[in-house]
């Protein structure tokens, strides 16, 4: 076989398995189940927001959704969300309260926090709401309704289940 027939057979055969692969991907299949790397809390009493001390101190949360996210300085998904979630504070703040739980040391988190973070900020080394919330990946982020319920939960930013703008302000309706 000669190398033109050789690369036209590879090429005919490349082709048809990527329309094969084409043929059986069905756009209509419904999302996967929303994966969550913590316990769900989900329609439940959310656990006590303790820290060992805050940064920035929340406001008042009386009659107030919270947003609480577990995060990290050195977690880059967690750092990418942090500009959105300062626009949230600023522009929710009639009605939201955002606080960031690291289990980081002080030394850790308070250099990044304050250059960084204009919402409720505090460090537990102890991580006791990560460990109420089992936490095992970050960011987990869960939205309290005024009653102390959760109402959502998980990775703000999994694919097909991203906390966007829209879907937050749909929850704080």
């Amino acid at each position: 076989m000669n190398y033109k027939t050789f690369l036209l057979n590879i090429s005919f055969l490349l082709i048809s398995l990527f329309s094969f692969s084409l043929s059986n991907y069905n756009t209509e299949d419904p999302p996967q189940e929303k994966k969550i790397w913590a316990k769900s809390y989900l329609g439940q009493k959310a656990p006590a927001i303790e820290v060992e001390d805050w940064i920035i101190k929340p406001v008042n949360t009386d009659g107030k959704y919270m947003l609480v996210d577990i995060w990290a300085t050195w977690c880059g998904p967690c750092r990418k969300i942090i500009p959105e979630l300062n626009d949230w504070q600023k522009k929710y703040a009639d009605k939201l309260v955002i606080v960031g739980i690291s289990n980081e040391s002080e030394e850790k988190v308070i250099p990044f926090s304050t250059k960084n973070i204009k919402y409720a900020n505090g460090y537990d080394t102890k991580s006791r709401v990560k460990n109420a919330l089992e936490v095992k990946g970050i960011p987990h982020v869960i939205l309290i309704n005024p009653d102390g319920i959760v109402i959502w939960e998980g990775f703000p930013k999994l694919p097909g289940y991203e906390l966007t703008e829209e879907v937050l302000e749909s929850l704080l309706k």
